[in-house]
């Protein structure tokens, strides 16, 4: 007979179950008063009379029931787990079922916070007042706390665009199951990763912590103060026994002044950095060339605090007696464990063109050593490059005569030369005119050469102009440098060594705003705010300089003066 029972009881168990009406709602905070960062268990009950229904008996699956509106909670509480349970009962014959609704909540806030009434079939619990203290819960060596954060910075003052390091260190006890650690933001600031997470463990409170620590390097766009968002861990871990814990912190970075660059400082971009050299390879020994000769030249610039895009551009502009032809120039910004280091690298060939003694200019670029807080100079020293005449001989510069009483020894006349140099002379004549004639019959031989020649040439131009229009498009620095390159080589008066002296020929006042625009956006001294550039009026005074500039003409038979691997490299 009991045996009868138990079945038929388990039986009415499976059947689906149909809540009725008069269900109790109790709302039931572990506690009223925690400190931010802490969590809170929130327990939810509801008693309501039910009834079975026999028209799916052979529905096996437990009851469904439906939630309270937790919803409510948002958006001052955010739910990180939940949990149900119910039980079955007879009371004078009828059947009630108790409902257990388990939350794990978190306050987004500090101040007084309120759990607003919860409704569930008809039934509404009463509001609680939740207190939230800021600053972190005092907690006994006893019972250490399970997890939290520290925020340290390498210093406490700044300049603007000078990099900050901060640390973000993550203590947890157990084993970590989930776990979520925001990462610091700005909305103006240039924030980047200082290499790769770090894990290891370190005792605190004579308790035992596993550690995570990351690194950043932030880069201050704006005078003022420097102040970031608290950073937010949230996950679960097991302790040694199995429980189940939930880990929560925040920590706040303290405020940190951000000075404006100095007055005295000299240079015309702000590089703050905690070390900047700038090398040479290339020109090494004794500098003789001859003419159409040519020499590489190789320029690094390296910052150690700064990324690659802060760094200016490199000189590139060579005096009279030598033509310049430099390459794209290289941006690279390298990883450390402790900071960024930007680095700048402009490799220009020098060719020889007229004979005599030229000197390369010095280099000089201030910047800011954040170290000893002065300002220095980088400096390369300049070169002296001597080309040389036929037979290796050195032309010097010539100098207009001066009148002396002294009698000159006399010049050989005519009738004095010799018989062969007359006869090399008229043979050099002769096969002058003999090579002109010939290249007349050939151009009225083949009319149609010339448009061959410029059918050829077309794509290159098209391609390197191209180069041209994306790189202003995308605001990038080495945009002047593509310009020059494109022009002197494309164009019939293209003998331009500086941006400057293009410009000054072009006379185009639209065409200098928009470069002095692209400048001050990519090197000012002063942050721009944030300002998203806009390549597009750049672009089109471009495509108007190309439609209205000459070309440069392609019918001539003459032999380049620079070889072809050189200008190759344009």
């Amino acid at each position: 007979m009991v045996s009868r029972l138990r079945t038929l009881l388990a039986l009415l168990l499976m059947l689906p179950v149909v809540p009725a009406l008069g269900a109790n709602l109790t709302v039931e905070p572990s506690r009223t008063e925690l400190h931010e960062g802490e969590t809170l268990t929130l327990v939810i009950k509801s008693t309501m009379k039910l009834s079975f229904s026999l028209d799916n008996i052979f529905d096996l699956g437990m009851p469904d029931l439906p939630m309270p509106d937790i919803d409510k909670l948002e958006p001052d509480f955010k739910v990180l787990s939940q949990n149900q349970s119910y039980s079955i009962q007879t009371i004078n014959g009828d059947m009630h079922g108790d409902v257990t609704w388990t939350f794990e909540i978190a306050p987004t806030r500090t101040g007084t916070l309120q759990i607003p009434a919860l409704s569930f079939k008809g039934a509404t619990s009463e509001p609680i007042d939740i207190s939230v203290r800021s600053g972190t819960a005092p907690h006994s060596t006893a019972e250490p706390k399970p997890a939290f954060i520290e925020l340290s910075a390498d210093k406490d003052q700044l300049y603007v665009q000078e990099q900050l390091v901060i640390t973000v260190r993550l203590f947890f006890t157990g084993n970590l199951i989930r776990g979520e650690l925001s990462e610091p933001k700005h909305p103006t600031a240039l924030i980047e990763t200082l290499g790769t997470q770090r894990e290891y463990k370190r005792f605190r409170d004579n308790q035992q912590y596993r550690v995570v620590e990351r690194r950043y390097a932030i880069f201050p766009q704006q005078p003022g103060s420097l102040s970031l968002p608290p950073l937010q861990f949230e996950g679960q871990s097991r302790d040694a026994v199995g429980r189940l814990k939930y880990l929560r912190d925040s920590a706040e970075l303290f405020e940190i002044p951000v000075k404006t660059p100095p007055t005295g400082f000299t240079g015309d971009v702000w590089l703050p950095a905690s070390s900047l050299t700038l090398t040479e390879t290339g020109l090494a020994g004794e500098l003789t060339i001859e003419p159409g000769q040519n020499l590489s030249r190789t320029l690094l610039l390296k910052a150690q605090g700064l990324t690659a895009e802060a760094l200016p551009p490199l000189p590139t502009a060579s005096p009279d007696g030598i033509r310049s032809y430099p390459e794209p120039a290289e941006r690279t910004t390298d990883t450390g464990a402790s900071s960024l280091i930007g680095s700048l690298t402009q490799t220009t060939a020098l060719v020889g063109v007229t004979p005599g003694v030229v000197e390369l200019p010095e280099i000089r670029i201030p910047w800011w050593d954040t170290t000893s807080d002065s300002e220095k100079v980088a400096v390369l020293p300049a070169r002296t490059v001597t080309i040389t005449g036929a037979g290796g001989a050195v032309v010097e510069p010539a100098t207009p005569a001066l009148p002396s009483a002294t009698a000159s020894a006399p010049s050989a006349t005519p009738a004095e030369a010799s018989p062969s140099l007359w006869r090399w002379i008229s043979l050099v004549l002769a096969l002058g005119w003999t090579g002109t004639a010939l290249a007349w019959w050939l151009q009225n031989r083949v009319p149609n050469r010339p448009a061959q020649r410029e059918d050829t040439k077309a794509p290159q131009e098209q391609a390197l102009f191209q180069i041209l229009c994306a790189a202003a498009r995308q605001g990038l620095n080495n945009t002047p440098e593509l310009l020059l390159n494109w022009y002197n080589r494309f164009h019939r008066e293209g003998d331009f060594r500086t941006l400057s002296q293009l410009l000054a020929y072009l006379q185009d006042e639209q065409l200098a705003a928009q470069l002095g625009r692209l400048q001050r956006h990519s090197f000012g001294r002063r942050p721009n705010d944030g300002e998203a550039w806009d390549g597009e009026p750049l672009v089109a005074s471009l495509n108007r300089l190309r439609k209205t500039v000459p070309r440069t003409p392609t019918d001539s038979d003459l032999a380049p003066l620079y070889p072809a691997s050189l200008t190759s490299r344009v």
